[in-house]
């Protein structure tokens, strides 16, 4: 169980679909998940945080045929991270759940499955 995550969330955007000269298709797109506990004063408190998510193949084809902005899915993957250098040279870090697996859910699957 090295370096899996799981979350369950919505999308904040249309997933972004490119197609590589390999014939590979690529799915990436931005999900919220939410948080929910008490603070120090008792009162609730709702935290949303947003992933950077990537899905190649088979669950970049389920994103691309079955989702949209607002859609409710599970995800279950691994965090990639990496470095690069914008254009004034400066080192950034960037951070994405590479799905193995993607699970509809909410109405979405309800409208499918009637």
């Amino acid at each position: 169980m090295r370096n899996r995550v799981q979350l369950i969330g919505r999308l904040g955007t249309k997933p972004e679909i490119k197609e590589l000269e390999s014939g590979k298709i690529k799915a990436t797109f931005r999900m919220a998940t939410k948080d929910f506990y008490k603070n120090d004063k008792g009162e609730s408190v709702e935290e949303t945080t947003w992933h950077n998510v990537v899905a190649w193949e088979k669950a970049a084809e389920i994103v691309q045929k079955y989702t949209d902005k607002g859609s409710e899915i599970a995800v279950d993957g691994k965090i990639s991270n990496r470095t690069y250098e914008d254009k004034d040279g400066n080192k950034k870090y960037y951070s994405e759940v590479v799905t193995f697996q993607v699970m509809l859910l909410g109405e979405r699957v309800a409208q499918m499955a009637d």
